[in-house]
């Protein structure tokens, strides 16, 4: 069975390959390589000990995908193509609008042409925007406080409004919190361009001496120690979540919105303690204002994913510091060293 990975050369993309490849899918990896490396597929292909269909494309190009469709008969698509940082997509929205959104047009479009009408999409936490309570269930009033997250959504409801217009779509919408850690081997992780939008490679690369200091954007918000609390996720429980989807796909008669969480709120502080200890060096950092477009709590109520996919987080805080530490000190510059 031929799977579709778009964006599967990135960070959760490379993850989840591993896995459907273990499960004894084929897998057809697409990628514009603007946030992602070949050199991450060339890992993948040595853990797994295969090799991997590899096309560079970019999703708001439709030749580009109707060449995928009419060399391959794909049964699925898992949709993690997409910009994803939330301060990049204040200051640039119609970057973010034109690449997510346009690009999940075209891919529809596509896929409806070639008669592929099965999608895993990666949808994100910030959907739900502020929330007023935790922790946050599928039931929770949808709003953005971003541009990438008014991305995430706009693309839900087009996928829904599919749906609607044509019923024999599968479609599962994954909104998930936040993942970090990297494969138990070291070789793969996160390996974000220039300076790290998320909290966790930030850390690493400051542990590691790439930066003098962390940055912590706010330190009175309505939290125990006054920083930002999230529900983080290791990328290989996020990535066993899609499998499962996957292995579920054909037997839903809905669309499925469905969060891929811990369960579990840590602070920033919380982290640089937790990375401190896996790590064994100080991460020092400077207490900077809030930044646009954040809030102060998000973390997952995760019982539908274990209810609907049998699924649930595994792996720890611990774990999830200490993979992290060792692919950051294996790769202290990621993947451009092997380029």
């Amino acid at each position: 069975m031929k799977i579709l990975v778009t964006g599967g050369a990135g960070y959760i993309g490379s993850h989840t390959t591993i896995l459907l490849m273990e499960a004894g899918y084929e897998v057809i990896v697409f990628d514009n390589f603007s946030n992602a490396s070949k050199e991450s597929i060339k890992r993948v292909e040595k853990i797994v000990g295969k090799d991997i269909t590899l096309i560079e494309g970019d999703i708001r190009n439709k030749e580009d995908l109707q060449k995928v469709f009419q060399s391959h008969q794909i049964k699925s698509v898992i949709h993690f193509a997409g910009l994803k940082a939330v301060g990049e997509s204040v200051e640039q929205p119609l970057k973010y609008y034109d690449n997510n959104i346009s690009g999940t047009i075209n891919l529809c479009e596509v896929m409806t042409e070639n008669n592929c009408k099965s999608i895993i999409f990666s949808s994100s936490a910030t959907v739900y925007g502020e929330p007023k309570t935790t922790p946050i269930d599928e039931s929770f009033p949808t709003s953005a406080t971003n541009p990438y997250g008014r991305s995430k959504l706009f693309i839900e409801e087009m996928l829904r409004d599919l749906y609607i217009s044509d019923s024999s779509w599968k479609i599962v919408l994954l909104r998930y919190f936040n993942p970090v850690g990297a494969h138990e081997s070291g070789t793969i992780g996160e390996d974000p361009n220039g300076i790290p939008n998320n909290l966790v490679p930030f850390i690493a690369q400051t542990a590691v001496g790439k930066r003098d200091y962390l940055r912590v954007w706010g330190d009175d918000y309505n939290t125990p120690d006054g920083t930002g609390v999230r529900d983080y996720i290791h990328v290989v429980d996020l990535a066993k979540g899609h499998v499962k989807a996957l292995e579920k796909i054909d037997t839903f008669n809905k669309v499925m919105t469905i969060n891929l969480g811990t369960g579990n709120g840590y602070s920033v502080l919380d982290m640089v303690q937790a990375f401190e200890k896996a790590s064994e060096k100080k991460v020092p950092y400077k207490i900077m204002p809030r930044r646009a477009g954040d809030i102060a709590t998000c973390y997952a109520d995760p019982a539908y994913a274990k209810k609907i996919l049998n699924w649930e987080a595994k792996r720890t805080i611990k774990e999830m510091c200490e993979d992290t530490w060792r692919w950051q000190k294996q790769n202290p510059n990621g993947y451009k060293d092997n380029e």
